[in-house]
């Protein structure tokens, strides 16, 4: 009788405050895809972690292919076939793609083979990467396309993957599933952790579900129903969306004509972007990750102040020039791609991270001293309004997990009452209660007058969220096109940049 895979028996793992991991029992069989489900804040990241050696469990055995190991570090863990790629990349910003993977590699392997290993098994699976580029001008979504050729390339007997489709199209999905289908058929077992549940009922042999930290129910996911899995994982279904028609008022987000050289030597150029965003409206950008969604997102913060003054206008007022703290004076706020590092710093607690987008009176007093009472009540409220599930405001925020940091950075925004809002892919890694609860809190900030850019590779979440889409492909910017109107099929050729001759809407 073939012995499993992997088996954990009575994993526990506590941290101050908070049981994560309570008495967790998982059997993988080899060549199971077997899904992890949870909502945020469940226990699934830190059990990956016991299995990948970068946590030890506090009580519980693990079985390797049936006999008991204590995998004490990554690098054990790799050693005996166990590869992860995390929801958090483990990238090294000034190295190239290369110089990454080979860190993760047996030290007998060179540099040259390891480039040529990447460009192999990149056009093996269809990841389209370029070894030479350095990580900083790569996009969230290049970024995992690296973590997963870097895992493809240990050959692992057990792969774990993290929320791996968070920023993925639906054609990169059907590609990454003809992967993972291949490396299952080759014995290889894998352990896979996402919020969607269409996908694991598409993708999954069977699934474990983890509520509180504790395993809720074992089950075969091609035999349970998107709302039974919600039930079991979340005790309910999520909340419908109401999401009503919206026309429009006065223009708050211009930009016109804006052409940018890229600043970076691996970045796209935008070409004559035109861009339309009205008060009471949500607008989105459909596109694959890394044809301009950043170089736009720059130009529009402020975070890159290149662009001629009227190439971007904000209520009314010519701001490509102007720094990110004069837009936000002017009423936009902004959530970027990044969690970590952008949206938030890590070392600081949840409260002292309102002092990065936020300077109203609740939180700074006369020249400039911080209402720490003010502080704490604003991001006590937050944490309430939105579920975020932390010890208090003065947690650190790498103390969260990824989904719950991903809620408290786009409450901070919300809460902060902008009149244009922009977001880039603002449900990344949460489950869907969140994701639900996330978006109509954005459908209620555009009824109250607020003007909503949406950037996301989620279809459904653009076809659920907004009034108007635009494409981006290639640094240029397609037609809007009425939400109502339009079809998956039709964005996903405009994603290619074939709109020639289209009509606005």
């Amino acid at each position: 009788m073939t012995h499993p895979r992997l088996q954990l028996e009575g994993i526990t793992k506590r941290y101050p405050g908070v049981l994560a991991n309570d008495s967790v029992s998982l059997t993988v069989m080899p060549g199971e895809i077997h899904a992890v489900l949870g909502e945020n804040g469940a226990g699934k990241s830190t059990l990956m972690k016991v299995i990948y050696g970068a946590v030890r469990p506090d009580a519980g055995v693990v079985r390797w292919n049936g006999a008991p190991v204590q995998v004490r570090s990554p690098h054990e863990a790799r050693a005996h076939g166990i590869s992860m790629v995390f929801q958090h990349f483990s990238l090294f910003d000034t190295l190239t793609v290369a110089e990454n993977v080979l860190l993760g590699l047996d030290r007998t392997v060179n540099l040259r083979a390891v480039i040529d290993g990447i460009r192999d098994k990149a056009g093996e699976y269809g990841l389209e990467i370029d070894p030479l580029r350095p990580v900083h001008t790569l996009s969230v979504g290049e970024r995992q396309r690296v973590e997963i050729v870097r895992a493809l390339l240990t050959d692992p007997r057990l792969l774990i993957l993290d929320e791996p489709t968070s920023v993925l199209t639906p054609h990169a999905v059907e590609r990454l599933f003809v992967t993972l289908r291949r490396l299952a058929d080759t014995g290889c077992s894998i352990l896979y952790i996402s919020h969607k549940l269409d996908e694991i009922r598409a993708l999954c042999h069977r699934c474990t579900v983890l509520r509180a930290g504790r395993v809720s129910g074992v089950v075969d996911p091609t035999r349970e129903t998107t709302a039974s899995l919600s039930r079991l994982m979340i005790g309910a279904e999520p909340p419908r969306l109401e999401h009503r028609a919206s026309t429009g008022g006065e223009i708050a987000l211009r930009v016109h004509d804006l052409t940018l050289e890229p600043r970076e030597p691996f970045g796209i150029a935008l070409e004559n972007v035109a861009l339309e965003v009205r008060a009471g409206e949500v607008a989105g950008i459909a596109g694959v990750s890394g044809n301009g969604q950043r170089e736009l997102l720059a130009a529009i913060s402020g975070e890159d102040q290149r662009a001629q003054a009227r190439a971007i206008e904000l209520l009314g007022q010519p701001v490509g020039a102007a720094s990110p703290r004069v837009r936000r004076g002017i009423g936009l706020h902004f959530v970027p791609e990044e969690r970590l590092g952008r949206g938030a710093v890590p070392s600081m607690s949840l409260a002292d991270n309102l002092l990065l987008t936020r300077d109203d009176r609740e939180l700074l007093g006369a020249f400039g001293w911080i209402r720490r009472r003010g502080r704490d009540a604003i991001a006590a409220r937050i944490i309430g309004r939105f579920g975020v599930k932390a010890g208090g405001p003065q947690s650190p925020v790498r103390s969260l997990s990824g989904g719950n940091l991903q809620k408290y950075i786009v409450g901070r925004e919300i809460d902060a009452r902008p009149r244009v809002l922009v977001l880039s892919q603002p449900t990344w890694g949460v489950d869907v209660g969140a994701a639900a609860q996330i978006r109509a809190e954005i459908l209620a900030l555009r009824d109250a007058g607020c003007a909503v850019l949406v950037v996301s590779e989620d279809f459904d979440e653009l076809f659920e969220l907004t009034d108007r889409l635009y494409v981006i492909a290639r640094g240029r910017l397609s037609p809007p096109l009425a939400t109502a109107r339009a079809s998956p099929q039709q964005v996903g050729e405009w994603m290619s940049g074939l709109w020639a001759g289209a009509v606005s809407a």
